[in-house]
């Protein structure tokens, strides 16, 4: 009879580190339509000891804003999913025409039920602290909108002291859809209406639309400021947790 094989069994000793978040750890509430904002999230973010954790929100495919408003009531659930227990530095509200629609203060209430702690932020939030931080005043707008979200969008920057100079949209409310316009009409976009003399700076919103990968690219043919939604709040949510890396291949705003 064979001896049974028998399987030596022993605890290991271990130390702990910061793991990957010991600069920063950031979260992130996604519309459940996005396609565009993770991706370019994950090319901004993508320094040591820095990480962002994600989660989705049910939202709709067309964007009016009734639909927008609606979200309000599952922002605080989606917050509360994002590493339990962890307390995080910033939490960033993806949608710039929900920000708008529901109001900023509005959603930092219900961001802070479960992270009391954080600074918040959103498209929104950032693009004007970001156009302030430029001593960009006269704005140029780019957006995907229907004429009702961007005239609220007009009235909510002229009452932040910026002037709306331009509006130029691709009138297309089906989010789905927008991420899918390309990089060429964005392009051709940005340059036509912020070549203007009465604008300082083009403001691309909405966190469908995919601009991170040819911002600088554009700047550099306009030699003025272009910042979009995804790069303004990433911008801004890396000053509120502290992280000053000047990442100029990101666009001008990342100078600062």
């Amino acid at each position: 009879m064979k001896n049974k094989l028998e399987t030596s069994y022993e605890i290991l000793p271990f130390s702990m580190g910061a793991g990957l978040m010991s600069r920063a750890a950031i979260g992130l509430v996604v519309l459940a339509t996005d396609q565009t904002m993770e991706y370019e999230w994950r090319r901004i973010m993508n320094l040591p000891g820095v990480a962002y954790f994600h989660s989705r929100i049910p939202s709709p495919q067309s964007i009016q804003p009734e639909t927008l408003m609606a979200m309000r009531q599952d922002i605080a659930s989606a917050v509360a999913t994002i590493l339990p227990g962890v307390k995080l530095q910033v939490v960033a509200f993806g949608c710039t025409s929900g920000a708008i629609v529901i109001g900023e203060g509005q959603i930092f209430n219900e961001m802070r039920k479960s992270q009391p702690q954080a600074c918040f932020t959103t498209p929104i939030t950032a693009a004007k602290y970001g156009l302030k931080r430029l001593g960009a005043r006269r704005v140029a707008l780019i957006t995907p909108y229907v004429e009702s979200i961007n005239k609220i969008f007009q009235g909510h920057l002229q009452s932040a002291g910026f002037q709306v100079r331009h509006i130029a949209t691709f009138n297309h409310p089906n989010d789905a859809e927008v991420a899918k316009i390309d990089a060429t009409s964005l392009e051709n976009a940005v340059l036509q209406v912020g070549g203007r003399d009465d604008v300082d700076a083009v403001f691309v919103s909405c966190t469908s639309l995919c601009m991170c990968d040819q911002t600088k690219k554009i700047e550099q043919q306009l030699c003025k400021p272009v910042i979009s939604s995804n790069s303004a709040m990433a911008w801004h949510a890396l000053r509120l947790a502290e992280i000053e890396d000047i990442l100029p291949q990101w666009g001008m705003l990342f100078e600062c």
